[in-house]
Formats: structure tokens, sequence, C-alpha cells
């Protein structure tokens, strides 16, 4: 489990990620692309949005601004639908441009695959989002540091929906199998998730959805 004290908070430096393994391109850390810009797109393979939107705004992003400073990363998470997101199905879409559940049948309604295949390929490395058993125990100490990591603001709240609001978390906590410790150390909501950090290593936005501002933040923060 990631501590409070190393979760992510934009305008402060940003966490290293945590992944499992490097599917394309040389295994690194976020201090190795230190003097540049990063973008992470962080994705599922099944998350329709991500192949239909996202990943190739990544792709295009990368070609403009590569020579300029920027460097991609796309991060492959989980948080739900575990057996679709799965390292061996990141691998097929690596090397054969292979997608699958909700993916493949939204690309395939939009007419966007080619042979069977998502046409796009991807130029930057790709990793795979560390996942960790949560084997939860049911105690409260459990229930209290999901909250103190997540649920910013959470003091505040009356009392009654403080019970209200762990009562979800435990339900929450039981119906998770993985936790996923680079999607929880920058607080994710969901994907398709941008995180852009600085040369300096400093998180500067962190965006979940639809994301337009990302090539005017892109040309902002690259490095002079």
């Amino acid at each position: 489990m990631v501590s409070p004290i190393e979760s992510a908070v934009i305008g402060h430096p940003a966490p290293d990620w945590d992944v499992a393994d490097w599917v394309q391109g040389e295994a690194s850390s976020l201090h190795d692309h230190r003097g540049r810009l990063v973008l992470v797109e962080v994705f599922q393979v099944n998350c329709p949005g991500c192949f239909l939107y996202a990943l190739p705004q990544a792709i295009e992003l990368d070609r403009r601004y590569r020579d300029q400073g920027l460097t991609v990363i796309g991060l492959a998470t989980a948080f739900e639908d575990f057996d679709l997101n799965t390292l061996a199905n990141l691998c097929l879409l690596a090397e054969h441009g292979q997608v699958v559940g909700a993916s493949l049948q939204a690309l395939q309604a939009q007419g966007v695959l080619q042979q069977g295949r998502w046409p796009h390929r991807i130029p930057f490395p790709l990793a795979m989002d560390r996942l960790v058993d949560t084997a939860f125990d049911g105690s409260d100490a459990a229930v209290d540091a999901f909250i103190a990591t997540n649920l910013d603001g959470f003091v505040d709240l009356a009392a009654d929906f403080q019970q209200t609001v762990r009562q979800r978390v435990r339900q929450h906590l039981q119906n998770q199998r993985y936790r996923s410790q680079t999607f929880e150390r920058y607080r994710m909501q969901g994907t398709p998730t941008q995180l852009l950090i600085d040369a300096d290593g400093v998180l500067r936005q962190s965006r979940f959805g639809h994301y337009p501002e990302v090539e005017r933040d892109i040309v902002r923060w690259l490095p002079t």
C-alpha cells in the first residue's frame, strides 16, 4: 500500500512509477528522464476511449514533440476487469495490434480496425503497472489507510456521512481483487489519464478523460 506521504500532488515532485514489466522500450525510472518533459499516458487494455482518442493523441504528440524534449511513456493499468486488463493482453497489443473486450467491440463498431487489428503502432515505451493482491482482511486499519491515501477532506465530513463513506470503502476493498500501485499513487480516477511531469520532476498535470489542452500544456512546459 502506498502511504499518503508518497502520493502525488500537483506542483510537488512526482513519485516514481511502480512497474511490474516493460513490454516495449528500455526499462526506466522517472529520474532517468530528468531534463525532459514527460507525458505518461495511462490506459487500460479494456478501455474503448483509450484506443479511440487518448492513445492516438499520445502517438501524435510523441511524433510532434519528441525532438523538442518530450518523452511519452505508455502505462497500462488495471482497476477493473482484471481478466482482460492483463500483461498478456498488453503484449498482444504491442506486438500484434490485438485488442480485446469492450475495446474490440467499440473499435469494430467505429470501423477503426484493419484486418481485425488496431492500425496504430505505438512508438514509445510501454509498461504494466504493478498489481498487488489486496488480501483485504476486513480491518478498520485497512479502511482508514485507504481513506487517508485517497480521500482528501474526509475529516471535514459530517460524522454520519463519514460512516457512510467508511461502509462504501469497506465494500470497495472487498470487491477489489488487486490494487494498481502507480494508479493509486497518483490518485487517478480512471482511464485514460494523462500525467505531465516537467523537466525538474515536478508533477504539473493529472487529467482524467478528455484533455483538449494537453498540447498547449506540453508547449508551456517543454524544457527551454
